[in-house]
């Protein structure tokens, strides 16, 4: 029995909260009063998932054999002004109540080990740690605060383990976490896994070798994945543009680890990364429904969460049916197609979502998915293509016709361009750009000032171009996509300047710019 002295406990656990794909921290204290009549409440704007941790947390300390407080408990998540959510915080509120009680220690003589570490996991009913979101971005936190160890679930630790100069260690239940704390049982953490040996091991799920014919389409694709540009593909039903968007992967550069990092707390965040997977190692194609919504699309809720923009981040947005997707949605594109960013603004604040995505798009000529002959036909793929914006398409640098593919084609053995010959032709030309312009920088996001620069025309260049904005009637953004691709095409070539030639296949690239 406690003296009335002791019968006011408190308890101290670092943890953490996610805001968008970043973490800070988060410290959850215990406040234990076994004189007052019993009550439990949870502080510091929680959510319900928050609220219900209690429940969850009695009964995994009963099952794994610890006393859960008769009195009143009361939980503070700080900053108190910033708005927590999910399950997190169920394995910092168990410690920091056996903190509170003695089991670890009081807040005024806890040891070193466990008041510098992060902590977080969900707990089962009978005591197991769960999963968790933000793993990774917790060990990132951590890295930046200076806290040289965290606590995650054993499922989480390899996700957090990749970043370097953390230890991790990983725990499956509550009682092993509590003797982890203790110096008894889990003492070694985690092993980092080899970052650079899983991102040269990683292939993508489609070879264009299996692609049959569309070699101007592989050209085109060779030419969007060397710049970076955003492609549109059109075409009747069944020739290949879903595959084909599909192997893009296959032909753009690996990923760095910083890449595959960044990409891994997105999805991390999002609660989208594989069980028990430790690192995105490809680069993503997201492939969201016509029927998706705006937040679907480029984020959203009450606590705002990555969508698919995001999750597609370093990697391809492939949007099929374009012409089917609510205007409204693809207008919601125009600006992170522009700054590579989406901001999710609410009442309490706004957050940020990397957004550095190739926009793939593919569509058919008309709804039934084929081209009707005269008259008729004509106007129905007018009526079609209506539905896109201009603005829209301007943003998109190369459009390109996927055609039937001949019945002689289809039967006989894969002889075209390979994924490998492909990859090999972009990243020539993205050694050009990287030694003319800085690492990371693709022909794509060149300003107009640096066009000027470095995409110098010939005078036929020049006099082609200047026809093409005439009687096509393209807009300044359109000009500026033409010189960009054809800055592309030369550098595929190892040509310095621009000539004709370059701008005669980017200019037929705008296959649905039209007058008016």
């Amino acid at each position: 029995m406690l003296s009335p002295m002791q019968s006011v406990m408190l308890g101290r656990v670092q943890s953490y909260l996610l805001e968008g794909v970043d973490a800070r921290a988060c410290e959850v204290e215990v406040h234990l009063d076994d004189t007052a009549n019993p009550r439990e409440t949870v502080v510091g704007l929680p959510d319900a998932a928050v609220k219900e941790s209690l429940q969850r947390v009695a009964a995994a300390m009963t099952s794994a054999g610890y006393a859960y407080p008769p009195g009143r408990v009361l939980i503070n998540l700080a900053p108190a002004d910033v708005r927590k959510e999910g399950p997190v915080y169920d394995l910092p509120i168990a410690l920091g109540i056996l903190m509170a009680q003695g089991v670890l220690g009081t807040s005024a003589d806890a040891g070193p080990d466990v008041r510098s570490m992060l902590i977080a996991g969900e707990l089962a009913l009978d005591g197991r740690v769960r999963p968790v979101r933000g793993a990774i971005a917790m060990a990132v936190a951590a890295r930046a605060m200076g806290v040289r160890a965290v606590v995650v679930p054993a499922e989480n630790a390899g996700e957090a383990a990749v970043v370097r100069e953390v230890d991790v260690f990983g725990v499956r239940t509550l009682a092993e976490a509590v003797g982890l704390l203790r110096g008894g049982v889990g003492g070694e953490p985690t092993s980092p896994p080899d970052v650079e040996t899983l991102l040269r091991q990683a292939e993508a799920e489609v070879d264009f070798a299996d692609v049959r014919g569309q070699e101007a389409v592989k050209r085109a694709i060779t030419v969007a994945a060397a710049g970076g540009h955003n492609l549109l593909m059109l075409g009747p039903a069944g020739t290949g543009k879903t595959m084909m968007a599909r192997a893009l992967p296959g032909v753009l550069p690996s990923m760095t680890a910083d890449e595959a990092i960044e990409v891994t707390r997105v999805h991390s965040a999002a609660g989208v990364l594989a069980p028990g997977s430790s690192l995105v190692t490809t680069r993503p194609v997201r492939t969201p429904h016509h029927t998706a919504s705006s937040p679907a699309i480029v984020g959203g809720g009450i606590v705002p969460r990555p969508g698919e923009i995001s999750l597609a981040h370093r990697g391809v947005l492939f949007l099929d049916e374009l012409p089917e997707f609510p205007r409204p949605v693809l207008e919601t594109l125009r600006q992170p197609l522009e700054d590579h960013v989406v901001t999710i603004s609410r009442a309490h604040g706004s957050v940020t979502f990397p957004a550095s995505f190739m926009l793939v798009a593919a569509m058919n000529p008309t709804p039934k998915g084929d081209v009707e002959a005269g008259e008729v036909g004509r106007r129905a793929m007018e009526r079609y293509l209506s539905r896109l914006s201009g603005p829209l398409l301007d943003r998109i640098d190369i459009h390109v016709e996927a055609p039937a593919v001949p019945f002689g084609q289809l039967r006989s053995a894969p002889t075209g361009t390979s994924s490998a010959q492909m990859r090999e032709a972009a990243a020539r030309a993205r050694s050009v750009q990287a030694a003319r312009q800085g690492a990371g920088v693709v022909n794509a996001r060149l300003t107009r000032r640096q066009l000027d620069r470095v995409a110098p025309m010939s005078s036929d260049a020049e006099r082609l171009v200047g026809q093409a904005v005439t009687e096509l009637g393209l807009s300044a953004r359109a000009f500026d996509k033409i010189r960009r691709v054809a800055r592309t095409i030369a550098d595929l070539e190892g040509a310095d300047g621009l000539d004709a030639g370059h701008v005669a296949e980017a200019v037929s690239y705008r296959l649905l710019d039209r007058k008016g």
